[in-house]
């Protein structure tokens, strides 16, 4: 299906605006970007790698890292081969999450897919 940007953003805003309304965690788009990366692309992931992939600096990734390890969605360890690296491990809460958050982003498209073609 293609989304003019009007549906597209209010398929964001849904998105966002029932994980609100649902108490999900609160969490930044930063955080979310990084936290889709970690469990839609194929690891290893790193600190360093997040930090050159969104062109921001570690501590700015570890932070977002925190607040994710605070909620149980990712675990970090040193990377036993370098321990300058500290490599990010999904776990199940983190999987679940995920898998919540696209099941909602499918069932508001599916919504609005229906609104359109009416």
């Amino acid at each position: 299906m293609a989304l003019r940007p009007k549906t597209a953003l209010t398929l964001w805003r849904d998105v966002n605006e029932g994980m609100v309304r649902d108490q999900e965690m609160d969490l930044s788009f930063r955080q979310v970007s990084i936290l889709l990366t970690i469990y839609l692309d194929t690891p290893p992931h790193t600190v360093r790698g997040l930090a050159d992939r969104f062109g921001v600096t570690k501590p700015v990734i570890t932070r977002a890292l925190d607040t994710m390890g605070k909620a149980g969605l990712v675990d970090r360890y040193r990377d036993e081969a370098d321990k300058r690296n500290v490599v990010i491990s999904r776990t199940v809460e983190g999987a679940l999450f995920v898998e919540r958050l696209g099941d909602r982003v499918v069932a508001r498209s599916e919504g609005l897919t229906r609104a359109v073609t009416r």
